[in-house]
């Protein structure tokens, strides 16, 4: 798997690899903010250092999943988002294909990146290993309303954000956790004190475990 194949802007956009996936135990599936590169996202393999993990991180085309803010309405940022969204469920649904159990198959992503992680949950709700949101949150305006998946029963779920987040409202964490609660998933969700629009030690010592959980 190098490429995404999905119909859409993000068609043919390469995939990075850290990891054996013919050995790993599980797999993370990393998504990188605006701006930034798959090979970027990459480095926090290192950090996390959990053995038996294969990491697979798609780069997006142009550097940027969907060109406006998330809380902007949905259509303004079609057909990127979707086109986003189907490249993630391509790598699931790869990887699961290769033999991986859902619930060792984890979603991951920082900012924007985050908040697809978050959005592809909802729309392809399974029992996975974990989802995890740093400085991130469901994608759609004000006033929207998601729908309560059925099967995320058992899900962990991590979103940590600052309060001094200037792209990410505290609000919006607060209304992605809820979402994810509603349909069984354990979930945590941390409010850091002033924070920036960044990723800090305690956040990822919550995906050290998380992932060390998983394959154990």
């Amino acid at each position: 798997m190098q490429t995404i194949t999905a119909a859409g802007p993000h068609s043919g956009a390469k995939i990075f690899a850290r990891g054996d996936l013919d050995a790993a135990a599980a797999v993370a599936i990393l998504l990188h903010g605006r701006g930034a590169t798959a090979e970027s996202i990459l480095t926090l393999a290192d950090e996390i250092a959990v053995q038996g993990i294969a990491y697979l991180a798609p780069q997006a085309s142009g550097r940027t999943w969907y060109p406006y803010r998330f809380l902007e309405p949905l259509e303004r940022n079609e057909p990127w988002l979707s086109g986003a969204l189907a490249a993630v469920e391509e790598i699931v649904t790869t990887v699961i294909a290769r033999g991986f159990a859902p619930d060792h198959v984890v979603m991951l992503g920082f900012s924007q990146g985050a908040c697809l992680a978050l959005e592809a949950g909802v729309r392809h709700p399974r029992r996975y290993g974990g989802i995890v949101g740093l400085s991130g949150g469901l994608i759609g305006p004000p006033g929207t309303e998601w729908p309560s998946p059925p099967s995320l029963s058992g899900t962990p779920v991590f979103l940590g954000c600052g309060d001094e987040d200037d792209h990410i409202p505290s609000s919006r964490v607060h209304e992605s956790a809820k979402v994810y609660d509603q349909a069984g998933a354990r979930v945590t969700a941390t409010i850091y004190r002033g924070m920036p629009h960044t990723v800090n030690e305690d956040e990822i010592a919550r995906v050290h475990q998380m992932f060390a959980d998983i394959t154990s």
